[in-house]
C-alpha cells in the first residue's frame, strides 16, 4: 500500500504539562508494578476529547488545519483533578471535577470535525466523561478489585490550565504527541 493511502490511528486530547503529567504517569507505572497492567502506559497522561480514529496520513494537513482553526477560537479551561474513580470492571482513572467546561469544549470539537472533515457517527463519542485513565483493558477483574481498593480512598488533588489541545498519532506501539494547537 502506498504511503499516501495509509490510514493511521489518531486521537485528540488535553495533555497536562510536567510535572503533573509525570505524576499521573507514575500512577500508571505503579499499576504496572503492582498488577502487571501496562496498557495505560502506551499514551501520556491526558483527557481524551476525540476517541481514536483512522485517518489517511496524506490528509494530516486537513486535520491540522481544522484543529488549528478550532483551537484559535477557544479559551483556556482550568481543570481540577480530585481523587480517583472507575468504570468497573477494568478502568481506573483520576477524577476530573466540573465536567461542564470540558463537555462544551468536546461538543464544539465534535461539531468542527463533523462539519469540516465529515467525521462519521462511529468516529464520535456519544457519552463524554472527562477523566485521566491510569489502568485499562489489561487489568484483570481480580486485579481491578485490588487496585480499586488501593486507589478509591487515596487522596490526590491537582489542577492544570488547559490552554491547548493535542493531536496524538499511534506509532505502531505507543501514542506520540504529534502536534499542539494553542487556544
Amino acid at each position: 500500500m502506498e504511503a499516501e493511502a495509509r490510514k493511521r490511528h489518531y486521537f485528540i486530547a488535553l495533555v497536562p504539562e510536567s510535572p503533573l503529567r509525570d505524576t499521573v504517569d507514575g500512577f500508571k507505572r505503579e499499576i504496572k508494578r503492582r498488577y502487571g497492567a501496562a496498557h495505560a502506559l502506551k499514551s501520556p497522561a491526558h483527557i481524551t476529547l476525540q476517541m481514536p480514529f483512522h485517518w489517511l496520513e496524506s490528509k494530516e494537513p486537513l486535520l491540522e488545519k481544522c484543529l488549528r482553526e478550532f483551537a484559535a477560537h477557544q479559551t483556556r479551561v482550568m481543570v481540577n483533578l480530585n481523587g480517583f474513580d472507575c468504570f468497573a470492571p477494568r478502568v481506573l482513572f483520576v477524577k476530573v471535577e466540573d465536567h461542564l467546561p470540558l463537555q462544551q469544549l468536546q461538543h464544539g470539537l465534535k461539531k468542527a470535525l463533523i462539519s469540516q472533515l465529515s467525521f462519521l457517527e462511529p468516529q464520535r463519542d456519544s457519552k463524554f466523561h472527562p477523566h485521566m485513565t491510569i489502568a485499562t483493558r489489561d487489568l484483570s477483574a481480580s486485579d481491578f478489585k485490588a487496585a480499586w481498593e488501593a486507589f478509591q480512598s487515596r487522596k490526590f488533588q491537582a489542577s492544570f490550565c488547559a490552554d491547548s489541545l493535542f493531536l496524538l498519532k499511534h506509532n505502531g506501539k505507543t501514542w506520540d504527541l504529534l502536534m499542539e494547537f494553542p487556544f
